[in-house]
């Protein structure tokens, strides 16, 4: 394993808006997952086109699975009135790629610093209420090759565990394929190989990230 991998992460499964309104000043967050900066921006440009007669288009993004890119935008709002909240919401959520635009209607009454923080950082939490996150996982990919004797034995374990085999193949033999996180490879190769005297082929596969709603 990388020194650099991370070993879980949360992330945005799937996108949503909220709204709130403060003396009579619209906020509308739109949030949306987004892989890499240029679908960011990409969002960031479309939410401005369809609020185009909006005051304010803010935004904030958390892109790569330690959060290596970070950006934010006052949009014309007092300087860090409004991205830099925004961009705190997600951090302090923890969830990865991931970007938020919250478009203000203006209701005719000035909010102050204060009241703009407050309004902004709502407006995002209002929004996130509406997603849904999940966490990706490091895991790897095991096939178990075992005869029919100990195809019980594998349902128990599997079930204990709360593992769902992602494919189940029956022939003169049985395998099962998994997907499961890296930290518990070691132990569930060792408790298979003793709940079956040895009698099960445990073959471990590649490494890849898997989705794991929280």
């Amino acid at each position: 394993m990388k020194e650099n991998t991370v070993e879980s992460y949360r992330v945005l499964l799937e996108g949503g808006e909220g709204e709130i309104v403060e003396k009579k000043s619209r906020f509308i967050a739109t949030i949306r997952r987004c892989e890499n900066e240029e679908q960011a921006v990409a969002f960031v440009e479309e939410m401005k086109k369809k609020y185009w007669d909006a005051r304010h288009n803010c935004s904030a993004m958390v892109i790569g699975a330690r959060g290596e890119l970070t950006r934010c935008s006052d949009d014309g709002e007092p300087s860090g009135t409004a991205g830099r909240p925004m961009l705190e919401v997600l951090l302090g959520e923890g969830i990865r790629n991931i970007a938020v635009v919250v478009t203000r209607y203006f209701g005719g009454t000035l909010l102050g610093t204060g009241g703009l923080v407050r309004a902004y950082t709502q407006a995002v939490q209002e929004g996130l209420k509406a997603c849904k996150v999940g966490r990706m996982r490091l895991g790897r990919r095991i096939e178990i090759h075992t005869d029919y004797n100990g195809v019980g034995k594998l349902q128990y374990i599997f079930g204990q565990r709360g593992i769902e085999p992602v494919n189940s193949i029956y022939t003169d033999t049985v395998t099962f394929e998994l997907l499961i996180s890296s930290e518990v490879v070691e132990h569930l190769e060792k408790e298979i190989i003793e709940a079956t005297a040895g009698r099960t082929d445990f073959q471990k596969g590649e490494s890849l990230y898997f989705v794991d709603k929280e």
